[in-house]
Parts: C-alpha cells; sequence; structure tokens
C-alpha cells in the first residue's frame, strides 16, 4: 500500500471516528456539518503530525501481525509435505534432530551466497538436515535447470548430489537445461537414464508442489527458508540461520 494511499486511509478512518457520535442522531450529517468535523481533524493533524506517523507505525505492525499468523497457519497445515525426503532433495544429516527447508532457484545471486552458509551449518552442525525445494522463479533456463536436478536425485545421494548442486550455483552466467546436463555429465551420471527420468514429469510435478507451497507460505523470492514454525526470507546469513536452528531445539520454535 502507497503512502497516499495509506494516508487516505488513515484519514477516512478518522473522519469516521469523529462523527461516530452523531451517527444515530435523528437527523443525519449535513454537508456542512461533515466538512466542519474534517476540518478539526485536519487543523488536529497538523498541529500534531506525529500522530499520522504514529497511526501508520500501528498499522503496519497489525498488517504484520497477521500476515504473520496467516503464514503460521499455513505452515502448521504444510510442514509434513515440506519435511517429506521425496518432496526435495535430503543433505547434511537424514536423520538429523532439526530440518532446514531452503526454496532457491539457480540463477539467484543471493542463493550463490548462500550456498556458503549452507556448506557452513552442515559442516558445523552433524544433526542438521537440511532439504533443498526448487522454486525456480527466475525465468524459463531456471525451470529447465531444476527439472534436470530433479531428476538427478534419483540417481545421486548425499554428497555427489551437493557437488552438483554447487557445480550449478557457482556456474558463471545463466543456468538452464544445457548447463545442468553437462554438470550431470561431468559428475559421471547415467545420461540415458537421467533422460528416461526427464520424461517421465515427475520433476516438474515437484516444482508445481513446491511453487503451492511457496505460494501458501506467501514467500515470492529466493532464498527463503522454512525452520521449525517460522519462515526466513533472504540471504540473512549463517549466523542467523544457526540462531533460528538452536532456538527450534531449545523450545521447538524459530524465536523462543
Amino acid at each position: 500500500m502507497t503512502l497516499v494511499r495509506r494516508l487516505a486511509v488513515l484519514l477516512g478512518a478518522l473522519l469516521l471516528f469523529a462523527s461516530a457520535p452523531l451517527a444515530f442522531a435523528e437527523e443525519p450529517l449535513s454537508e456542512a456539518r461533515k466538512a466542519e468535523i474534517g476540518e478539526l481533524v485536519k487543523s488536529y493533524l497538523i498541529a500534531h503530525p506525529e500522530v499520522i506517523q504514529e497511526a501508520l507505525n500501528a498499522l503496519d505492525q497489525r498488517q504484520k501481525d497477521a500476515e504473520l499468523a496467516s503464514q503460521k497457519s499455513a505452515l502448521a497445515s504444510i510442514s509434513a509435505d515440506l519435511l517429506k525426503a521425496e518432496n526435495g532433495i535430503v543433505l547434511g544429516n537424514p536423520m538429523g534432530d532439526v530440518t532446514l527447508v531452503e526454496f532457491f532457484d539457480y540463477n539467484c545471486g543471493y542463493c550463490k551466497k548462500s550456498l556458503s552458509d549452507m556448506m557452513g551449518l552442515m559442516k558445523s552442525d552433524p544433526k542438521l538436515r537440511l532439504v533443498l525445494r526448487d522454486f525456480p522463479v527466475l525465468g524459463p533456463d531456471s525451470v529447465e535447470a531444476s527439472v534436470v536436478a530433479l531428476a538427478l536425485r534419483k540417481q545421486f545421494k548425499g554428497d555427489q548430489y551437493m557437488a552438483f548442486h554447487q557445480k550449478l550455483l557457482m556456474s558463471r552466467g545463466r543456468v538452464g537445461k544445457d548447463s545442468a546436463l553437462q554438470a550431470a555429465r561431468d559428475l559421471g551420471a547415467d545420461m540415458a537414464r537421467l533422460t528416461k527420468d526427464i520424461e517421465s514429469g515427475d520433476s516438474k510435478t515437484l516444482i508445481e508442489s513446491t511453487v503451492r507451497a511457496a505460494d501458501s507460505l506467501r514467500i515470492g523470492g529466493t532464498p527463503s527458508f522454512v525452520v521449525g514454525d517460522g519462515v526466513i526470507v533472504g540471504a540473512v546469513g549463517e549466523e542467523t540461520l544457526a540462531s533460528a536452528i538452536k532456538s527450534v531445539r531449545a523450545c521447538g520454535k524459530a524465536t523462543c
């Protein structure tokens, strides 16, 4: 909502509030009376402009609280599906006590930046389970790369898949089908099997599932993370993610 729109809503609400005591009068408010009330509100706001900022801050906080409540409710309903191994790629400790889910795009610069954070977390936390969810939002080539990557998960596991994942994320320029296939070939994939798995359509089904999950959580960009009951948007850094993981272990929530 733009500042002008927010101010218009605020002033409308103030005018309605100011006229409320007269709303039950036998006679409806005259245009002159409405104008008088409007001038009173205007004069007060001019004399006390800080009220506008305070009201806008309160409105922003109310909207954020409502969005957070909606997000937590959505997460509670889809959390089990997010954590399932068959719905993503599992790295780190498959039997870990805390799962961190990452929504990413192979052409996302911030995802490339977050790669070192993921590597650091898995190295320092042997109990961490990482689930990668391909969320290709940056164009058709991103979708093509994810289709190949998700088909390859039927062959590559653990460190071998991580090597492929790193290779793509660390590539220069745009990543698409050709670069994903070449990375798979370089790492020893069975290309005939990979072609068959790509053609099965399973990859597209998984991408669609991830898109639906992201929509329900109001995730529109990458990287985004889910841990415990929290959704963390952006390349926030290893320390912030580690703190959320620690909190989940301590109290079951991303923030205790």
